[in-house]
Formats: C-alpha cells, sequence, structure tokens
C-alpha cells in the first residue's frame, strides 16, 4: 500500500468521509481523491511525443519540470471530435516518483462525500469507465465516477514500455 494510499485510509476510518475534486470531461463528472492532486493548471504549450500512444499528449513544463500530459478523454473512451489542439486545464498528479498532469476539460469543486454513500460500479458502466473506477456516487440526478489514478497511470505506463 503507498503512503497516500495509507493517509486516504486513515482519513476513512477516522472521519468516514473523503474529499474529492471534481473534473469534467465533456458532460461527464468524475471525481479524484483530493490527497491525490498535486496542482490544477493551465498547460501552456504540449510538446508531441513521436511514436507515443494517443493516450499521452506529450510533454509540458511545469514550474522546471518535464511533465507527461495524459489525454484523459482517449483514456475514457471520449470522442476527441475536432478539439485535439485545444487543452482547457490540466491535473498535476504523481505517481512511481513521476509528474502527469491529466488533461481534462474543467475542474469543478471539492466535494466531501461520505465513503457508505459510494455505491459500486454498475453494470452497465461503460467497460473503460468500469476499469478505472473505484465506485460511483449519485449527486443531483448525476453519476460521478471516483477515478482510480494509480490503475490508470499504471496502465498508460505499460502502453507506452509496449
Amino acid at each position: 500500500m503507498s503512503e497516500i494510499e495509507t493517509k486516504e485510509q486513515e482519513i476513512r476510518s477516522s472521519t468516514n468521509m473523503i474529499e474529492y475534486v471534481t473534473i469534467n470531461i465533456d458532460d461527464q463528472i468524475f471525481g479524484l481523491p483530493i490527497l491525490r492532486v498535486q496542482d490544477v493548471f493551465k498547460p501552456e504549450r504540449i510538446t508531441p511525443v513521436p511514436l507515443s500512444s494517443n493516450t499521452i499528449a506529450g510533454v509540458l513544463n511545469l514550474r522546471g519540470r518535464i511533465v507527461t500530459a495524459i489525454n484523459m478523454k482517449s483514456c475514457l473512451g471520449f470522442n476527441n471530435h475536432n478539439q485535439d489542439n485545444i487543452v482547457a486545464m490540466a491535473v498535476g498528479v504523481e505517481f512511481r516518483n513521476e509528474s502527469y498532469g491529466l488533461i481534462i476539460d474543467s475542474v469543478g469543486e471539492v466535494l466531501q462525500l461520505s465513503v457508505d454513500e459510494m455505491e459500486k460500479n454498475p453494470i452497465n458502466l461503460d467497460a473503460r469507465w468500469a476499469l478505472y473506477s473505484h465506485g460511483v456516487y449519485k449527486l443531483n440526478g448525476r453519476l460521478m465516477v471516483v477515478l482510480d489514478v494509480d490503475r490508470l497511470l499504471s496502465d498508460q505506463i505499460e502502453v507506452k514500455a509496449a
């Protein structure tokens, strides 16, 4: 269990609540555990990486650090519909001592939700979403999918290495 996962578990057991940063991709809400989010920023320029998979948008410079930019629309099966060159926002995360920028449409709010209210993935949830999801919350008639950042990035690294 990683240090971040250990902290998340301690917070869950002591308060039974967890905070999520909500992100939007197309019209879908996803939740990232707030302990995983290091930055929210608007990338100035993404440099493409030749021969990389379509889930790797490229690399960018974030305060002097080289960060791999992950195209979340591609990872989660969304159609990029002619917006390949438009980058609205990114969420900075760490994984295996490397920095990544998750390219998204926008950032929503921070929600504090009860761990007990999280539900298992519905059977009809898109297979790619279910693969990278810890579960879902029902929020005012909408479904927030809680992303498993470690699994998502682990799969992207394996794709890069292959």
